[in-house]
């Protein structure tokens, strides 16, 4: 009996499967893989941000754009000085408190003064340690509490005014209200060139300026509401009061600002020089009751 036949197909098959285990299979068998794989992965995923780094971390670790980044900030530093130190030159913000420095005592005296200023008698402003006293211990101070709500009232009564007379609108108020401040700035610009041209030593600055030609708006409000009360006659009336009290209170105070010790004392005055600032100080006090009418009259008819 021949068992040679038989057994080939056997072999065969074992032959068969040994084959198909060496060869390539459709899908890759993962399951003996194990844990060491995944975790392997694993940390390849974790570390790879950290291997990458941010993308400005290389920039900021450079040696130049640190020294770049610190000339910069020196840079802007120094302009931020350069700048408020010509601004101090003009407008000294950090003074602005003391200008400020008022209470209700203060204001209803200064408001008296403005509208009658003839019996007053000291006009120095009193000094602590070469350091002029808060206006609110001493009313000959400037101040820009009274001027500021001073050009406020100014607009409202002007709105009032055109409102009475059937011709308010925004429009018109806003011409109003930026036409007196434009004449503001241009009187005290034309006051500071006339102190240099005139070449004048005098310790009065900017803000004392804007200060002394904003108390005209007191008058401006006492004329127009006269005139709403009682008349275009009584606007006349009230308003020629309040310039020859605005001129009496400007000569008063400036001369001792702009002239000297001895026309301050009430010497006669001698010398080109003074004589200069003596009209200088005529003319800041006669401007005042020119802008008065020129800011009212049309709001009274």
């Amino acid at each position: 009996m021949d068992y040679t036949a038989t057994q080939k197909p056997n072999m065969r098959l074992r032959n068969s499967s040994t084959d198909a285990a060496d060869g390539s299979q459709l899908f890759e068998d993962t399951s003996g893989a194990g844990p060491g794989s995944q975790a392997g992965y694993s940390r390849n995923h974790q570390a790879g941000p950290q291997a990458a780094g941010f993308p400005g971390q290389s920039l900021l670790s450079d040696p130049m754009s640190n020294l770049a980044m610190a000339y910069g900030s020196s840079l802007a530093s120094q302009g931020k000085e350069m700048v408020d130190k010509n601004l101090d030159r003009f407008i000294p913000i950090s003074k602005l408190k003391y200008y400020f420095a008022v209470d209700t005592v203060y204001v209803g005296k200064k408001l008296g003064l403005l509208v009658f200023p003839y019996m007053h008698q000291n006009w120095e402003v009193s000094y602590q340690q070469d350091t002029p006293v808060a206006p609110r211990f001493d009313v000959n101070a400037p101040d820009l509490y009274i001027p500021a709500m001073g050009f406020i009232t100014y607009v409202l009564v002007a709105g009032l005014a055109l409102g009475t007379q059937n011709r308010f609108s925004p429009e018109l108020l806003g011409v109003q209200a930026s036409s007196a401040f434009v004449w503001l700035i241009m009187e005290v610009l034309a006051v500071l060139l006339s102190l240099y041209l005139v070449t004048v030593n005098t310790d009065l600055t900017t803000i004392d300026l804007l200060a002394f030609s904003g108390y005209k708006y007191v008058g401006m409000i006492v004329g127009v509401v006269s005139g709403l009360l009682f008349g275009r006659l009584a606007y006349y009336l009230s308003l020629l009061w309040c310039c020859a009290a605005i001129f009496v209170f400007m000569i008063r105070t400036l001369r001792l600002k702009l002239l000297s010790e001895a026309a301050a004392e009430g010497r006669l005055v001698r010398g080109a020089r003074n004589q200069l600032r003596m009209y200088l100080t005529m003319s800041i006090a006669a401007a005042q009751p020119i802008f008065m009418y020129w800011l009212t009259y049309h709001l009274i008819r």
